[in-house]
């Protein structure tokens, strides 16, 4: 059997050649024309306990066609009817029908199913005058992209705009070479259900397709209006200029069925309802009195200023009460919890072998991980993950051990390499790293980067990329493990199963940040970092399967429609882009500092600074709420767990005074 390193090497090797063929295992069949049958099974159209709570709206019932009507009529024609909980456009002469309501800033999802050939649309403020709906509102082409006649495809503005990968994207894979395609097809095939998403707001419109950002747009931009005056939709003076109007489904001549349509009302500049059940009465407060980092300036040589990462927080287990910080630059520092002054005790510096974070590329890169053995007090042995400066696109995970006469000083020659891990992109690294109830070491991996997880590594368990992994840091299988110095826990969920790596615990990940153990239940969380539009938390069980990059979150992604091993595992909570755009998964708190939040799971986003407190009963599986924690806007890195129990949380400063904590408000 091939190494897993060298199977990443090959897919790597087709990307920098450009040869990747992407094989779809659906053929391309005939549709029924019988529409009982298209829309055959179950069809639910529901909303879940977070769409609820940040405000969306069901615009169909799955029983009735209440609230729609056919375009500038006061009813609906029997060619739409309602089947299986589907609405489906069953009969030739139907008609485009429009939403009674109107709407002017907004979020609509829902999703389609086309027939072989078939052709339809959604289009948007739209509104009943001397043109048809074609020429008032822009329309979402939906086609079978396959077999259908016209050139605009599914998800495609209608002569407007169509997609392409981001520039951030298209920077991550010509960093390592890369040559994918620049367009984007996330359509499923006739007869699949496809999940469209559309927003539209002053600042910025977008429209995904399965998840996948097609292209954002500003309506009345000088841009929109030059596409405009370029486009068949010039000589009509009212196209896209309505500022509010109808949500309208076109009747272009095809057999098509919609389910689960929503829709969420925006504010005047386009803000969305935060998904809060209140707020915690609790605070941020600075944890530490000011402290001095062991050989850390705020200034380079050369004058530039630094950034402190502090992006590992964790106790030893010793009984000693002290705080471990790794940095992301590769420095471990010690610390007392303390509100004086206090000199930090440079406990291990391994920067000489540690990607610089500041490199081009290199954000997500660096020192990520830090874990204590659970009998560190006997046998001095500490875990670190860090990306290599000496391998090009290659993650470590090394066991280290403190120095025999000075227990806060590391013995910097007696690193083991314990895993080397070969990551085919800058980004997407995961890294976080945890010892569990069961004193085995878990390591959480990103799907290996880039986006839309171009190798299928989420779902893939012949890869470690894409994975949280469960070792053995004492086992060995006769002194190593494939060579390396682990054994596999007995029970490891597939150790038996052919073709996978029996190191991996669950999978199905695009980017966990971070995870942590439940110290009162054993129970392991993740937050997961989400591509265009959801971020989540999940609890992790053995052998589960989170469904990246098939779903993200409880949605579908891209035009995957088969290769999942198993039914995936949904989040226990989800929170869209207008929130926040890059969660940090915390701890459950269990200290004894505020009691307010005993058994509350404490968690942020880096990108809008919000932070958050969520209660989840393991009893039943609900979340019976989540609260906003008030706090002035903190990048949060990571959250860390003190001996005691208190939390800390860090966010990236120039002067290195970045690490705070909770308390309650008196």
């Amino acid at each position: 059997m091939l190494s897993r390193q060298y199977c990443c090497c090959l897919m790597l090797i087709a990307l920098l050649a450009g040869s990747i063929v992407f094989i779809s295992t659906i053929a391309d069949a005939q549709t029924t024309s019988d529409p009982a049958e298209f829309v055959a099974g179950a069809n639910e159209n529901t909303l879940n306990r977070f769409e609820k709570a940040a405000g969306w709206e069901l615009l169909f019932d799955g029983k009735t066609t209440n609230g729609w009507r056919n375009f500038k009529q006061d009813g609906i024609s029997d060619g739409w009817q309602v089947i299986n909980g589907a609405l489906v456009r069953a009969k030739p002469g139907a008609g485009d029908i429009v939403t009674d309501a109107q709407y002017q800033n907004f979020e609509l999802q829902l999703e389609y199913k086309i027939s072989t050939a078939g052709n339809s649309g959604i289009m948007f403020r739209v509104v009943e005058g001397d043109v048809g709906a074609p020429y008032s509102g822009p329309e979402i082409q939906i086609n079978d992209n396959a077999l259908g006649h016209d050139p605009q495809k599914a998800g495609w503005l209608y002569q407007l705009y169509k997609p392409a990968k981001p520039a951030w994207m298209v920077k991550a894979e010509a960093e390592v070479g890369a040559n994918l395609p620049l367009e984007l097809d996330a359509t499923r095939p006739a007869g699949e259900w496809n999940h469209v998403f559309l927003r539209i707001s002053p600042d910025q419109c977008e429209v995904l397709m399965n998840g996948v950002s097609y292209y954002k747009f500003q309506l009345g931009s000088d841009e929109w209006n030059a596409r405009v005056a370029a486009s068949k939709f010039a000589k009509h003076a009212g196209f896209g200029k309505a500022q509010r109007g109808h949500i309208c489904l076109q009747d272009h001549g095809a057999l098509v069925a919609f389910r689960n349509l929503k829709i969420r009302r925006l504010g005047p500049a386009g803000e969305a309802t935060e998904a809060v059940d209140g707020q915690l009465a609790v605070k941020v407060v600075p944890a530490f009195g000011e402290i001095t980092w062991d050989e850390w300036q705020p200034v380079d040589d050369s004058g530039q200023a630094k950034e402190f990462r502090p992006i590992g927080m964790t106790h030893a287990g010793d009984g000693s009460g002290r705080l471990f910080i790794g940095t992301q630059d590769g420095m471990v520092q010690i610390i007392e919890p303390s509100d004086a002054p206090q000199q930090a005790k440079l406990f291990l510096d391994i920067r000489d072998i540690v990607r610089n974070f500041t490199k081009s590329g290199a954000n997500e890169e660096g020192l990520l991980g830090l874990a204590f053995h659970p009998k560190y007090e006997e046998n001095g042995h500490f875990y670190v993950y860090y990306t290599s400066s000496q391998k090009d696109l290659t993650s470590v995970v090394s066991r280290f051990t403190v120095s025999p006469g000075d227990p806060n000083q590391a013995d910097r020659g007696s690193e083991q390499v314990m895993m080397e891990i070969a990551q085919p992109f800058h980004n997407h690294n995961g890294g976080a790293i945890a010892f569990g109830p069961d004193g085995y070491l878990y390591i959480s991996l990103g799907d290996g980067g880039s986006g839309n997880d171009p190798l299928g590594n989420g779902l893939n368990l012949g890869t470690w990329l894409g994975k949280i992994l469960r070792i053995d840091v004492d086992g060995r299988l006769d002194g190593h493990h494939d060579g390396h110095n682990y054994g596999i826990p007995a029970d490891n969920p597939f150790v038996n199963t052919d073709g996978a790596n029996p190191e991996i615990y669950a999978y199905g990940f695009r980017n966990p940040w971070r995870i942590s153990f439940d110290r009162k239940t054993g129970t392991l969380w993740e937050g997961e970092v989400g591509q265009d539009y959801w971020e989540e938390i999940n609890l992790i069980t053995k052998g589960g399967n989170y469904g990246w990059s098939n779903v993200e979150g409880t949605f579908p992604f891209s035009d995957h429609v088969d290769g999942s091993p198993s039914e995936p595992i949904g989040p226990i909570w989800e929170y869209d882009h207008l929130i926040g755009k890059s969660i940090t998964g915390g701890f459950v708190y269990r200290g004894p500092s505020v009691p307010e939040l005993e058994g509350v799971y404490l968690y942020s986003d880096y990108v809008s600074g919000k932070l958050w407190g969520l209660k989840h009963d393991e009893q039943s599986g609900n979340v019976e709420w989540n609260k906003s924690i008030p706090a002035p806007k903190l990048t949060i890195l990571a959250f860390g767990e003190a001996e005691n129990g208190e939390i800390y949380l860090s966010i990236p400063t120039g002067n290195g005074q970045g690490i705070f904590k909770f308390a309650g408000i008196e």
